[in-house]
């Protein structure tokens, strides 16, 4: 894609919605770790679901080491994989205290220490809870890079490491939300909405997905 294109790309996605923000639910950056880890392999409307009662009993390490490993498999038992993430929420609950003071670190190389925390889940934090400039490259970012031929790549490193590369200011703060919100609701694995698609004109996805045929009713409207 070339360089105008790209910038008319992230100006259409930045028109539409100017203060993107992701839909897991958090208060704090302890918080959004927890969520991001829970959220591998989950919807975020699960994950959300499963930590609004846990957040308010269990928004610190502390309080997380005080409620203990079953009480909080008791709150994430209906988040896939819940047994091996709560091992990991306990265990870097517990780093945290140990090695941090506490607190959440800003730094991508010590978030990836963190029991159940990769370079995806690091960038996440590192973004939405201290303002970085990174790029979180789930499955949608992937399919909307090389899909839209905005960064093409066969790895999600390789991906992001394009992103990082093309995306200007005044954008990269909130690129990777409005590609994820993009890939999520209009680029879509299956069928992406073409028709309904704001940047499609600058899109290299061909053929372009047609809109559904409205089915005539048995009047003929």
């Amino acid at each position: 894609m070339k360089k105008a294109d790209v910038v008319e790309f992230y100006a259409r996605l930045a028109e539409a919605n100017p203060h993107p923000e992701t839909e897991l639910e958090f208060t704090n950056a302890y918080t959004l770790l927890v969520a991001v880890a829970l959220s591998a392999q989950s919807t975020d409307a699960g994950v959300n679901k499963a930590t609004r009662a846990l957040f308010r009993v269990a928004d610190t390490p502390e309080k997380m080491l005080d409620l203990g490993l079953d009480g909080l498999k008791e709150h994430i038992k209906t988040i896939g994989l819940y047994n091996n993430k709560a091992k990991n929420v306990i265990a870097l609950s517990r780093m945290l205290i140990d090695h941090h003071g506490g607190e959440v670190p800003a730094d991508r190389a010590a978030l990836e220490t963190l029991p159940g925390v990769g370079r995806k889940t690091a960038n996440v934090v590192m973004n939405s809870a201290f303002g970085a400039e990174t790029f979180a490259v789930d499955t949608h970012i992937f399919r909307v890079g090389n899909r839209t031929g905005l960064a093409r790549g066969k790895t999600p490193l390789a991906v992001e490491l394009k992103l990082d590369k093309a995306t200007p200011q005044p954008f990269r703060l909130h690129a990777h939300h409005w590609l994820i919100l993009h890939g999520r609701y209009t680029c879509k694995a299956r069928k992406p909405e073409c028709w309904r698609c704001i940047v499609s004109d600058l899109c290299a996805f061909k053929p372009k997905t047609p809109p559904p045929k409205v089915k005539a009713t048995p009047n003929g409207e």
